[in-house]
């Protein structure tokens, strides 16, 4: 039986987007993982409807050290959102490899060990953001405010669930 060329394409398309989704997306211009984790640089950051100077301004993010995500890459744009998934186009010289987070639980207590029923050495507020340092599987170090201690991984934005540094 043959088959139409087209239909070659589609199938041919069907078996390569889920192995290049298993293998994890590199982004086009960089060859860094996509999707990854930056942090905003500039104290006011122009986000754009599209990849260029010439599209719509849709937000401006205000918060140095904003984490960010970034989706897409197109020449010097990068598609970032944050933690609400607002976001659109921004000029990488905006963006920071520096990691940072996003607390997502009110009164996270930052822990001596990477353990359970750990001393805590402070509390942080919801909504504070940390300088994101190691990872293991479910605990992250971080520091913010002069501290440094351990919070669950779970209640960090900014950071993969799989993701570890040492």
């Amino acid at each position: 039986m043959k088959t139409s060329p087209i239909l070659g394409v589609l199938l041919a398309l069907i078996l390569i987007v889920p192995a290049a989704l298993l293998a994890g997306e590199r982004g086009p211009v960089t060859n860094l993982p996509m999707p990854r984790f930056v942090s905003l640089k500039a104290t006011k950051a122009n986000i754009r409807r599209g990849p260029s100077l010439t599209h719509r301004i849709d937000w401006v993010f205000q918060r140095r050290d904003m984490p960010l995500q970034i989706t897409a890459e197109h020449g010097h744009w990068r598609r970032v959102r944050d933690r609400d998934g607002v976001g659109g186009w921004v000029h990488y010289s905006l963006l920071s490899g520096a990691r940072t987070v996003l607390v997502e639980r009110d009164m996270l207590p930052l822990a001596m060990r990477p353990e359970p029923d750990t001393p805590a050495l402070a509390h942080l507020e919801l909504g504070v953001i940390a300088e994101l340092d190691d990872c293991l599987p479910d605990w992250c170090r971080i520091s913010a405010g002069g501290y440094r201690g351990w919070a669950r991984k779970t209640d960090l934005w900014g950071v993969a669930p799989e993701e570890l540094r040492d």
